[in-house]
């Protein structure tokens, strides 16, 4: 141990930010158990690196006594006043035991200390570097892949994309850059450990925050997210601004930004509609691409009867429901499509007792 150990300690300070004077700290620690552990000693002693120079020493620490019982631990009044005449009954005499060959032990241990804090002192910073990016969108490069995991890239560290979060309409390969939602940071043992998703609705909002100008400065804000991944999903949009068209926003110029993002889900159908605070409007606008005739609202059980065109009713419920199931995610309201024949005999229906907002609609899509 020399002068050159406290030039490197000043050293990491400055470029890892770890404190100069806990590492000395955690080496004097760690150097008390060496010191026992090499020379089967078990009194109880300090050690002191000296700031400057670096150099080191051993001192045991024994309690000032009438008599005797533990010469490790204990030291007898006459042999103290040997010491120094000041010491009293109760005081802890500290003397100088350093081993001749302390000093290589002093080396190894010191080593083994610094790695250690300059690998949690890593994990620290990477740690406080991804917590601030959960719920972010980030590119990775796939690195390998098990049965459980695909082990992505993210430069300082690998992320984990579960099986349960993977696209089924995807297959990985290494060096594929794919792009992945942080969905979870963890502090371990063994540092931090982040999950990632290609399913999870927040992966297709901040895409469209990516891509779309007007959801980045605020203009247009995304509402709610359904999606099943690597089939379809829907996204509502709003805006305050009655001068900007939120969905048209969204799919761009010739359907450029929406597309740019069906192409990096590799194909995912996605249904942008037009939020609203009235459930009846926003529940029909949900259920795009079918054209809804009304819109029976029950506000104490939150759901909705919906009625649609007897030819238009395959095409509201979706493929396997997934058009009904997709809209009421969106909507948060309960969603039960009836055709308008049967609407009609159930007498829950009538062009004449329908509302408002549809007969104005009807009028205007046949103009």
């Amino acid at each position: 141990m020399s002068s050159e150990l406290m030039d490197a300690l000043t050293v990491l300070e400055k470029e890892k930010g770890i404190g100069k004077e806990v590492i000395i700290e955690a080496i004097e620690a760690a150097l008390i158990s060496a010191y026992k552990r090499n020379f089967n000693q078990a009194q109880n002693v300090r050690v002191d690196i000296n700031r400057v120079t670096g150099s080191i020493r051993v001192f045991a620490r024994k309690e000032v006594v009438e008599e005797v019982e533990d010469p490790r631990l204990q030291i007898s009044l006459d042999e103290a006043k040997g010491i120094n005449p000041n010491y009293e009954i109760g005081d802890t005499v500290e003397i100088e035991v350093t081993p001749r060959d302390f000093g290589r032990i002093a080396a190894q241990t010191a080593k083994q200390v610094v790695t250690q804090r300059v690998r949690e002192a890593e994990r620290g910073v990477i740690y406080a570097e991804f917590i601030d990016r959960e719920e972010d969108i980030m590119t990775g490069i796939v690195q390998r892949i098990d049965s459980k995991f695909i082990y992505v890239s993210l430069g300082k560290i690998e992320a984990l994309l579960p099986v349960s979060e993977q696209m089924p309409n995807e297959t990985y390969q290494p060096h594929d850059r794919i792009k992945v939602y942080i969905t979870k940071v963890e502090k371990t043992t063994k540092g931090p450990q982040i999950f990632v998703s290609r399913t999870h609705p927040g992966l297709l909002k901040r895409l469209f925050e990516i891509e779309v100008p007007e959801i980045y400065d605020g203009t247009v804000e995304i509402k709610s997210v359904a999606r099943e991944a690597g089939d379809r999903s829907k996204i509502s949009v709003y805006s305050e601004n009655p001068e900007v068209d939120p969905v048209g926003s969204c799919v761009g110029p010739k359907g450029q930004r929406v597309q740019t993002i069906v192409n990096e889900l590799k194909g995912e159908k996605i249904d942008i509609v037009r939020w609203s605070k009235d459930p009846v409007e926003f529940v029909a606008n949900a259920l795009s691409p079918s054209k809804v005739l009304d819109v029976i609202v029950d506000e104490e059980e939150k759901a909705t009867t919906v009625i649609v065109p007897d030819y238009q009713l395959s095409l509201a419920i979706g493929k396997r429901g997934q058009n009904a199931r997709l809209a009421a995610k969106l909507t948060g309201w309960k969603i039960d499509i009836k055709s308008e024949s049967d609407a009609r005999a159930m007498g829950i229906y009538s062009p004449e007792t329908s509302s408002k907002l549809f007969l104005e609609e009807q009028k205007e899509q046949d103009e």
